[in-house]
């Protein structure tokens, strides 16, 4: 059955589910589940960040706390309030389809399929004769990738500048873009709705040149250091997929849908991280209900599975790998379900150790920070996602500090031209997720503060509370774009202005995540979930430079020369 088939198959039924348990709630509860809840809870509801919501788990409880646990959240955890959109008909509405769920298919990856979803968008090779060199910007490296979730789409941004220069309707809720490190004209980006596709950053506009289905739902995405191969990872069905980097062709799947698990269960298992390294020609990926981690060698003939890393954990979420001495040997992978990082040796193929990092945290560490110490030598650091806490520890694998936040966080990054370790405190509730902390990374000790109100942006000292800097926030309507066919490529865009429309009556507030440095050093941004705009700030001192408006849900950014630089990007 092909993906698409199996797809609208799937659609069909769940809409059907939907019909018959909505009650009194006019909500379409797969379709909310779909774009709300299945990140944290799974596609098949078998739970991960969040709780198993399967049937057989749901039914041992009550119904009605079941409801007031998605009205008000659940403190301590990654669960927020959902009063903002649900009533108490369609909670109530929402634990009934979630109790008479049923698992109907199961995908496989089909690598024929897969091959059949490939689109060329435009000739990349004329393109690469006729620009031999960025035609929107001077350096390729100077271009930041940034994702509207909601809008399905990823933007690309001249860093020295903020000026948006291209809007790609690229699936929905694009999770993540790379570059190819060989050759940094081609960027990549994969999305939740599993699409990806691939893009000529020195042509103008940055077309789309090819896409592939990869999934029903997907996450991770990397691009192996010698511009050859990129790979993609599955939530649904499970697995990862090897194509080739010049082209986006398909070559190779790995089906996980018969693993292992930490407890000795043998099941499907979704693919969280996928990292790249220049310590060899690996890459690596987590089974995230298996517990363990793959390392592939893309350097033999057939791309061969070559090590099998079991039993680090329950939950293997995100990643990332050391610097320094020996980059890139050491891969660093988040075990929520056993509040640990482990630590994968690439060389021995073994796991080298287990990192906890305390009870109930759920460490998610996003890209992750690895920088050298005066007096500890080469660090790393963790965000954890139930607490506001960034954990730090040394290589011989032994925590030196734990630094406290405002409020649990999903993204920890740096750069070696920032003082900083930049921790965001997206998940500490309305009162702290408009925060993100900046630790210095000699003292591991919280230096400034970056609080954006919903009138007023402030920095703040952490030591004295002083206030260092004041910044106009007043939020605004957004100008959206209209939908257009690019002229180069068989791809949609959006357009873009940089006018913001009239001033909100009810602004609300900001929801800050993921600091991300650009190539240049000067600025870092940080997006801002709730308000629609991408905040730049100084890197070495944290004060606010500008706003760039008029975004949708923007999530993540990525900079092409920190991900040239930062190993498994």
């Amino acid at each position: 059955m092909k993906i698409g088939t199996v797809l609208s198959y799937v659609a069909a039924l769940s809409l059907a589910a939907t019909m018959a348990q909505a009650g009194t709630s006019k909500m379409d509860f797969a379709k909310v589940y779909e774009k709300e809840c299945q990140g944290c809870h799974g596609p098949i509801h078998q739970g991960g960040v969040g709780s198993d919501l399967r049937p057989k788990v749901l039914k041992k409880k009550n119904a009605d706390m079941l409801a007031e646990t998605i009205l008000n959240g659940r403190p301590g955890t990654a669960m927020p309030s959902w009063k903002h959109m649900f009533s108490k008909d369609d909670a109530a509405g929402m634990v009934d389809w979630l109790m008479n769920w049923k698992n109907t298919v199961e995908l496989k990856l089909d690598l024929d399929q897969i091959k059949k979803s490939w689109k060329k968008l435009a000739d990349r090779d004329e393109l690469f004769k006729k620009y031999p060199k960025p035609v929107d910007v001077k350096d390729v490296k100077d271009i930041v990738f940034a994702t509207e979730r909601d809008a399905s789409l990823v933007d690309f941004i001249d860093g020295t500048t903020g000026k948006v220069l291209s809007r790609h309707k690229a699936g929905f809720a694009v999770h993540v873009t790379v570059t190819n490190k060989r050759m940094p004209r081609y960027a990549y980006s994969i999305s939740r709705s599993g699409r990806l596709t691939m893009f000529d950053l020195n042509a103008p506009g940055q077309p789309a040149i090819a896409s592939v289905q990869v999934g029903q739902e997907s996450r991770g995405l990397a691009v192996s250091p010698d511009g050859k191969y990129v790979m993609a990872g599955n939530y649904n069905p499970g697995g990862a997929v090897l194509c080739d980097a010049k082209t986006l062709e398909p070559l190779k799947v790995y089906p996980t849908a018969s693993v292992i698990d930490p407890d000795g269960n043998i099941g499907p298992s979704r693919v969280a991280y996928i990292a790249d390294t220049p310590y060899a020609p690996y890459f690596s990926f987590a089974l995230k209900d298996g517990g363990h981690v793959y390392i592939v060698d893309y350097s033999k003939p057939d791309f061969p599975v070559v090590g099998d890393i079991p039993n680090i954990g329950k939950i293997l979420h995100d990643a990332f790998e050391n610097e320094g001495k020996q980059t890139g040997r050491f891969v660093y992978v988040a075990s929520q379900g056993s509040d640990l990082m482990g630590v994968v040796d690439l060389k021995t193929k073994k796991l080298a150790a287990k990192i906890y990092t305390g009870p109930g945290t759920k460490p998610h560490p996003g890209q992750g920070s690895s920088w050298y110490n005066d007096r500890y030598g080469q660090l790393n650091a963790t965000n954890s996602m139930n607490v506001g806490d960034v954990v730090i520890w040394d290589m011989n694998n032994e925590v030196v500090a734990h630094v406290p936040t405002a409020g649990g966080g999903l993204f920890i990054g740096t750069s070696k031209d920032t003082p900083y370790l930049w921790s965001d405190c997206v998940l500490g509730g309305p009162e702290n997720y408009n925060k993100v902390y900046l630790i210095n990374k000699q003292t591991l000790k919280t230096d400034r503060i970056i609080e954006v109100g919903k009138k007023e942006g402030r920095l703040i000292d952490a030591h004295t509370g002083k206030v260092l800097q004041t910044w106009d926030a007043t939020q605004y309507q957004t100008v959206k774009g209209k939908e257009v066919d690019s002229k180069i490529s068989k791809e949609k865009l959006l357009t873009y202005t940089a006018k913001h429309g009239p001033a909100v009556k009810k602004p609300v507030v900001p929801r800050l995540l993921h600091a991300e440095p650009a190539n240049h050093g000067k600025w870092t941004f940080i997006s801002e979930w709730t308000t629609g705009r991408i905040g730049v700030y100084k890197s070495d001192t944290g004060e606010f430079v500008k706003y760039i408006y008029n975004m949708t849900t923007p999530t993540f950014t990525y900079s092409v020369e920190h991900r040239q630089e930062v190993p498994g990007a």
